[in-house]
């Protein structure tokens, strides 16, 4: 396509230039780990070339010298495509190709776009395509994102839930359904709840990774494996699954593993499952946590910074909501991933650098905000025992625990009258003659009544 000028310092060729200039849109590149992923696939095919005889084992080691400077981060200077470019992401593989091979020719003492020693086309690209080697970095990358970063900071958010959850055994609060008074229970119950959501959400996050078990490569441009030696994929998954410890295998249909995206899919699914479970929670405890003086104020949550410019002493549960954004953010993301795997055409899905992109985002944001969440709101959590006690003896809900002794009609018109006259339930069962004191006190103990089993048909009468 004749001649394009290229930064003198540039590691990158004619084809990454082409691609700069033709794609000027975000300013956004490639994200840093699919990058960092790109250079970890080119180094097992490189390994495996090499163990197959199709490249000496000088270039073949020289090709993973390099593209271990890019696996660490050494290079990410000299990767400025944007995310908005082919969708098949050649330009991406090209940029990779000709960074290992200029960083080569500079070790090499050769000058750069010299192409020699390392050719990026006959040697990087060797027995490869966009086609399969972009899809192919896309899982291995996103897996390891989601197992090295996402899983580590659920489980990070897990275990300081759990460890509040305990401090709180022996706080009895109202519980609430449609928002509204319930039965108690006890806050240890509730958090619980919160801790199983989130150990839930580190076994999605394990189901996301094995989802993208199945590699493109050895596909090469329409899944045939044209100019790809059989042996080939099953290689690179050998060596990326010792490279990473997870678990990877040569796709079972190569036409499917590179004309959709539903792996991917399947993956942004659970991140959406994930981001709405950690709203829930982060809602939960700012509801919780709202006051001082006019709101349930059940917990206090921990001060972090100043919360108006106009009224003084104020404080806002700004964690909560902090990761509330982060599951929109991420949930958006997620929706964006379902969209762009409708947009396979025949043999080739064309948003890849999109999935990339979404999916990093989704696991990178979910993580970062799941230990700030974790540090800087629950482990500074407080329960205020007297408003919880407070507000279980004003419910009216208590009188659920009449049922087995005074049934279900005669409980509803003490909860009513005890509404229309400000008065207890206590005191208007005793007015009416329906229980006497010792036994209504047993039956409206709030602590029995977080028991299971404690309600049982007659329990209580007298």
């Amino acid at each position: 396509m004749g001649e394009m000028p290229v930064p003198d310092d540039a590691l990158y060729g004619a084809s990454t230039a082409r691609a700069v200039l033709n794609f000027p849109i975000s300013g956004r590149p490639m994200p840093v780990a699919f990058i960092h992923g790109l250079g970890l696939v080119k180094a097992a095919c490189a390994a495996a070339n090499g163990d197959l005889g199709l490249l000496s084992m000088e270039k073949s080691e020289l090709i993973q010298r390099v593209a271990q400077e890019v696996i660490d981060g050494k290079l990410d200077g000299h990767f400025p495509v944007d995310v908005f470019q082919t969708g098949s992401g050649t330009s991406s593989n090209m940029n990779v190709n000709e960074v290992i091979a200029n960083r080569a020719s500079q070790l090499s003492g050769q000058p750069l776009g010299s192409k020699s020693p390392l050719h990026p086309n006959d040697d990087i690209n060797l027995g490869q395509s966009s086609n399969d080697i972009v899809p192919t970095t896309l899982h291995v990358s996103v897996a390891v994102a989601l197992q090295r970063r996402l899983a580590p900071a659920l489980e990070e958010l897990a275990a300081a839930i759990e460890v509040k959850s305990a401090e709180f055994r022996d706080v009895i609060k109202i519980g609430r359904t449609h928002l509204m008074d319930a039965t108690p229970l006890t806050m240890e119950q509730e958090f619980s709840g919160y801790v199983a959501q989130v150990r839930k959400a580190v076994e999605r996050t394990h189901k996301a990774v094995a989802a993208l078990g199945e590699l493109a490569i050895g596909g090469t441009a329409v899944g045939t494996g044209l100019n790809c030696h059989p042996e080939f994929p099953s290689r690179v998954c050998r060596i990326l699954s010792q490279r990473t410890g997870l678990s990877f295998r040569e796709a079972r249909n190569h036409f499917e593993a590179q004309g959709g995206r539903d792996d991917c899919v399947e993956v942004a699914g659970h991140l959406a499952t994930v981001a709405a479970s950690l709203t829930k929670i982060a809602n939960d405890l700012r509801l919780m946590g709202s006051g001082p003086r006019a709101g349930l104020a059940e917990i206090r949550l921990p001060a972090t910074q100043p919360g108006s410019s106009i009224m003084p002493g104020k404080v806002n549960p700004v964690m909560s909501e902090m990761l509330g954004q982060v599951c929109i953010y991420a949930t958006g993301l997620a929706n964006m991933v379902v969209m762009c795997g409708r947009d396979g055409q025949f043999e080739l899905n064309v948003t890849m650098p999109l999935i990339a992109h979404a999916l990093h985002e989704a696991t990178a944001c979910l993580a970062n905000g799941c230990q700030v969440f974790a540090r800087r709101c629950v482990a500074g959590i407080e329960a205020d025992p007297v408003r919880c006690r407070e507000l279980v003896d004003r419910s009216l809900m208590l009188v659920t625990a009449l049922n087995p002794s005074i049934g279900y009609d005669a409980a509803a018109a003490v909860a009513k009258e005890a509404h229309a006259t400000g008065r207890t339930l206590r005191e208007v069962v005793l007015e009416r003659g329906l229980m006497g004191a010792a036994a209504l006190d047993r039956v409206l103990d709030p602590r029995t009544m977080t028991q299971p089993g404690a309600s049982v048909p007659g329990a209580g009468a007298g």
